[in-house]
């Protein structure tokens, strides 16, 4: 902390990831911003408390909004959604590098009513956004995969970008885990924009394609997947694979084992196909933030997510900033954290707040709830900064 005499300054960037189902990370971090200010004026405090807000992102949703914080330009166009229906989205842009989002172009929040479509939804929408990327002619492309809706194998997305796929009957498909197994034929057109940009996939899932660790498997029942849908569209994907080797991709079976492929209901498969490379979200969205430089002009870091736990220590995003905080201190919000307090030290943690901690009530689902109680929690931390 600041060591001059008078009132200090207590300089805090606050880093979080998005508090899913509630607030994004700009959200979380405006909360918390408001709270530490207002740290000022309790009695017995002396000094104030300086914010710099850094929402984050891994990769998954929000991945367009924290590039947008942070500097890039937003971009706004219209997409077919996961069922078909016209959904506005937008992509970020700063003169050399886009982002691209699954989650606010083929999501699971962008369902018709929030109705599941396990079979019938597709990633077109996510091509079409690439598509509209590739217009601005950026040097790179990174495609933010997390939130989708669909099980496809990215057979939607090829469809925007140059693919063709047909049924027995020479009927055009455009996607979702029902036509899977409908191809039979698969064309290919040249998109030299596609040639020209690097692409490059920033998740930080490991899951194969298919089989017990799989798409179908892992994800296929969070969106709406039975017990049979699961085995279907394991097997559908395995007739897609063998398609596209038979129309010439030599590597589409062992991309369909390597790891990441089954990231996004299998967009990631389809990433790998189009030569796409694959770095972990969380530390390329620090780097894409400048968080290091960011971080060593602060005195304390204050990050945090929906939930803490032991996800979170094999390395989301929460993690991946405490990593890289140094030896200042560091500062966790969460919903709520299955960490005992003996675990914090793993993660270098100074403190863990808990929404949880301050109410009975279940504020998951519930963003007004959620703001007030990170406000309250941040005014108790800069009093205890202060």
């Amino acid at each position: 902390m600041n060591t001059t005499t008078g009132p200090k300054t207590v300089r805090t960037l606050i880093a979080p990831d998005k508090f899913k189902g509630s607030l994004t990370a700009s959200e979380v971090a405006q909360a918390l911003a408001t709270g530490l200010r207002s740290a000022a004026n309790v009695p017995g405090t002396a000094g104030a408390v300086h914010c710099e807000l850094l929402p984050l992102a891994d990769g998954g949703d929000g991945s367009v909004d924290a590039a947008v914080t942070s500097g890039f330009t937003r971009h706004n166009y219209t997409v077919a959604g996961p069922t078909g229906q016209p959904v506005q989205t937008s992509i970020a842009f700063d003169g050399a590098t886009a982002v691209v989002e699954v989650a606010n172009t083929c999501g699971l929040g962008l369902l018709p009513d929030g109705k599941l479509e396990a079979l019938n939804s597709s990633s077109r929408g996510f091509g079409e956004a690439v598509l509209f990327a590739l217009s601005l002619k950026p040097a790179k492309i990174v495609l933010a995969l997390g939130g989708s809706a669909s099980t496809d194998g990215g057979m939607g997305m090829l469809t925007a970008l140059g693919y063709s796929f047909q049924d027995s009957e020479k009927r055009q498909l455009y996607g979702g885990g029902a036509a899977l197994g409908q191809v039979q034929s698969v064309h290919r057109t040249a998109l030299p924009e596609l040639h020209e940009t690097e692409l490059v996939v920033a998740s930080d899932v490991h899951n194969p394609l298919r089989g017990p660790t799989g798409a179908p498997a892992v994800f296929g029942p969070q969106k709406g997947a039975t017990r049979e849908d699961v085995a279907f569209l394991d097997e559908s994907l395995g007739h897609f694979v063998a398609k596209m080797a038979e129309a010439g991709l030599a590597d589409a079976e062992s991309l369909a084992a390597h790891e990441g492929a089954g990231s996004a209901g299998g967009i990631g498969y389809a990433c790998l196909l189009l030569g796409a490379k694959q770095v972990s979200g969380a530390d390329y969205f620090l780097d894409l933030l400048d968080f290091n430089t960011r971080k060593d002009n602060c005195d304390v870091v204050i990050t945090g997510e929906g939930s803490i736990d032991e996800q979170t220590l094999a390395g989301k995003l929460p993690a991946a900033v405490a990593r890289r905080s140094g030896t200042r201190p560091i500062i966790a919000v969460a919903g709520r954290s299955l960490l005992p307090q003996d675990r914090w030290s793993e993660m270098a943690l100074t403190r863990v707040y808990t929404l949880t901690e301050y109410t009975d009530q279940d504020s998951s689902k519930d963003p007004y709830l959620s703001a007030a109680l990170l406000q309250q929690i941040g005014k108790d931390i800069g009093t205890s900064l202060l």
